[in-house]
């Protein structure tokens, strides 16, 4: 008896996906319920398990292929282990691998990076939990390889005879009059595709503006390391300043209704509800996870929450529930430096906060000059449907919650 592998029912608003890497080959015995190909969607990436334990006895679609719902991928000629091809036993070494893909399984995003540079997943030393293979140790891998392979075709006889790969030093330690331009030519993926497609549109198609302000974030840094040991302590997460900008978020938001809302066609969505999007940056590109009824959640929820959003991203496991959705989104460039910048909208989204870099600056109060941690705030919206004025005061609502967070802690 054989079952047919089939690409799952794909997320609301994804048409297709792009078949990634099978993890087994012709001929292997697959466990039931066991990872058999990876699928890249316009989100996220899935796994296709095997329904039964068999022989994967056909493959029909190779990586690469863009398939859809319902698309059968292979065969599984269903048999137990011990009806499978017996394999001749192997001696028992004295080492343990470092890491070995059928013993300690490996996530999505490393497998993908894996099979795109072609590595032996045995031959990197994982840091993780029990010497599991993680993202990082991959890319720091890579990173430290000695060399790079290009093909180099030099008009000469012997080219007409051999095409094989060149190997050549690190780019920056190439000699300066050296002829050789090494250059990749790689796909996009899938996600920075429809990342290029959703800004290009945000650009098309809202009239963007972008209005600033400075916050003096000496209060709430204050607040912050009096109470950061406590809050540790109590609620097993550490308290940073994405929270508080949530808070201030929300507040502002619920005086300034039209800042939630979005445009359809020619109808206006008042949300009666706060979906806050948090930028995130992965390797694969920028996703957007939502604080769903954000509004609903005290500081320790909205840490925890964001804590769990940045250990999928890292992972590579984030599920569409988790990106679905948002009436509003937060980005923070801060953490990567930057100063101030004008962030791009995400539709059908009407407006964006912008956060930055925290730096002490000379400033005025009460006609003395003082020094105090600064940060540049930049609200990015479409006009159509906000007004400059609301623009600008929502940002003073911020500042007045971030300066004085008794605002956020008293609803006042």
């Amino acid at each position: 008896m054989s079952i047919e592998v089939v690409v799952p029912h794909l997320p609301e608003s994804v048409s297709d996906a792009t078949l990634i890497n099978w993890q087994k080959k012709p001929g292997d015995f697959v466990n039931k319920n066991e990872n058999l190909v990876d699928l890249e969607t316009d989100k996220v990436v899935l796994e296709v398990t095997a329904l039964e334990s068999g022989i994967l006895s056909q493959i029909l679609r190779e990586n690469g292929a863009i398939v859809t719902a319902g698309e059968v991928l292979a065969i599984i000629q269903i048999t137990s282990a011990e009806e499978s091809t017996p394999v001749e036993p192997v001696a028992k070494s004295t080492q343990t691998p470092i890491n070995n893909e059928d013993d300690m399984p490996l996530s999505p995003s490393v497998r993908r990076l894996i099979h795109e540079n072609g590595l032996n997943p045995n031959q990197i030393r994982g840091t993780g939990k029990s010497g599991r293979l993680t993202k990082s140790d991959v890319l720091e891998h890579i990173n430290n390889t000695s060399f790079v392979t290009v093909k180099v075709t030099p008009v000469t006889s012997e080219t007409v005879q051999t095409s094989e790969p060149v190997i050549i030093t690190p780019i920056e330690s190439l000699n300066p009059s050296s002829s050789i331009r090494p250059e990749q030519r790689v796909a996009m993926t899938r996600l920075r595709a429809k990342v290029a497609e959703r800004l290009l549109q945000a650009q098309q198609n809202a009239a963007m503006l972008t209005t600033f302000n400075e916050v003096n974030m000496q209060s709430v840094i204050d607040l912050r390391n009096q109470y950061k040991d406590r809050f540790e302590k109590k609620h097993a997460v550490k308290l940073g300043f994405m929270s508080f900008f949530v808070k201030a978020s929300i507040e502002a938001l619920k005086h300034f209704p039209a800042i939630n809302a979005s445009i359809d066609g020619s109808d206006i969505i008042y949300h009666g509800y706060y979906d806050l999007g948090i930028a995130v940056s992965t390797p694969r590109g920028l996703i957007v996870p939502v604080l769903q009824d954000a509004d609903q959640l005290d500081f320790a929820g909205i840490e925890k929450t964001i804590a769990s959003f940045g250990e999928k991203a890292r992972a590579g496991t984030l599920s569409y529930d988790d990106l679905k959705g948002g009436t509003f989104t937060i980005t923070n460039g801060g953490v990567f430096g930057s100063m101030l910048s004008t962030p791009i909208l995400n539709p059908p989204q009407c407006a964006i906060l912008g956060m930055h870099a925290i730096k002490e600056r000379p400033v005025v109060e009460n006609g003395q000059i003082v020094i105090r941690p600064i940060m540049y705030l930049a609200l990015s919206y479409d006009h159509r449907l906000v007004d400059g004025r609301e623009a600008v005061q929502f940002l003073v609502t911020i500042k007045e919650c971030l300066e004085s967070p008794a605002h956020l802690l008293l609803n006042i």
